[in-house]
């Protein structure tokens, strides 16, 4: 599996991920300005890997003299909806050694999410078709990946069927990337459209839903990949258990619930637009949030690297 991150002394390589399936190709980002816009275009995603990018992105600002308080505040504004970033980017910021403090941080992350995939397993029962949203593996993490890292260590213990993959529009994060993932993986998969997904729980035919989360309040509230909540309620109103599998980096004190949360919007053209061709009429207008807010009501549990949380 390509790594979506490779620190090279001076640069950080950056998997491209808005050129996959197709092509695997990395960009190379020698100034946190570099970084940032990487992260603004969605060159890369994931709230894990968000942080990760943008502590090395801080690491390049030192490394190359650039004004670092502005530099950080460019990096946090890049994706204002995930937490991540923000815990990272002060840690970089306060080190003796910027460079070794994001090396450190991406290490940790990896370990923290072989833990929350091992816990995570151990819900899963054997023979079960559980559900996904988005993407959060290792294109996600820099790790195994939070919810799919689940999904692998479940697989391999023999405990998966089969997994359901949303598409996730607008990007298909979904259809381009954890299809991709778990096609290398050897798991098998079926894409389905979003709006599939409440019809396959009342067939019976989903045992759980996973996902990840991009930041998570207080209260327990989850900001994630917008179309979570429906899963949510869906899964709530079929009986079908609703994990989030997050990081303790995910998780916000300073929000105390989902209202606190900002939630970007993105551009319309994403929506109206599909590959450069224009879907919708002239003149027709979009909503593009990229996130929605599930309250703590309807989750089942949180999957950390510290165990399980009961919702």
């Amino acid at each position: 599996m390509p790594l979506p991150l490779i620190w090279r002394e001076g640069a950080l390589a950056i998997l491209d991920q808005r050129a996959l399936p197709h092509r695997e190709t990395y960009l190379e980002a020698k100034t946190s300005e570099d970084v940032a816009v990487a992260i603004r275009e969605m060159a890369l995603r994931g709230a894990p890997l968000i942080g990760i990018a943008a502590a090395y992105g801080l690491a390049l600002a030192f490394i190359r003299g650039e004004d670092v308080e502005s530099a950080k505040e460019n990096l946090l504004r890049a994706r204002p909806t995930a937490v991540n970033p923000a815990k990272t980017l002060e840690r970089v910021f306060r080190a003796q050694d910027p460079v070794a403090e994001a090396i450190a941080i991406h290490e940790e992350e990896k370990e923290r999410c072989l833990k929350m995939a091992r816990y995570g397993a151990e819900l899963i029962k054997p023979g079960s078709s559980v559900l996904t949203h988005c993407n959060t593996g290792v294109l996600a993490t820099g790790g195994i990946g939070t919810a799919l890292g689940v999904i692998y260590t479940a697989w391999e213990t023999g405990k998966i069927r089969t997994v359901w993959v949303g598409e996730t529009r607008p990007w298909l994060q979904g259809a381009r990337l954890t299809s991709w993932e778990l096609g290398k993986a050897g798991v098998p998969h079926t894409i389905i459209v979003d709006s599939l997904a409440a019809f396959l729980m009342a067939q019976g035919r989903v045992d759980a839903v996973l996902v990840g989360a991009d930041r998570i309040a207080s209260n327990g509230d989850v900001a994630n990949k917008v179309g979570t909540l429906s899963l949510a309620v869906s899964a709530r109103h079929f009986g079908v258990p609703f994990y989030v599998v997050a990081p303790s980096t995910s998780f916000d004190p300073h929000s105390p619930d989902g209202r606190a949360i900002p939630v970007e919007e993105r551009s319309k053209e994403e929506v109206l637009s599909f590959q450069g061709a224009r879907a919708a009429p002239d003149g027709a207008r979009a909503l593009n949030y990229s996130f929605d807010i599930t309250p703590s009501c309807l989750i089942t549990a949180y999957i950390t690297e510290e165990g399980i949380r009961e919702a």
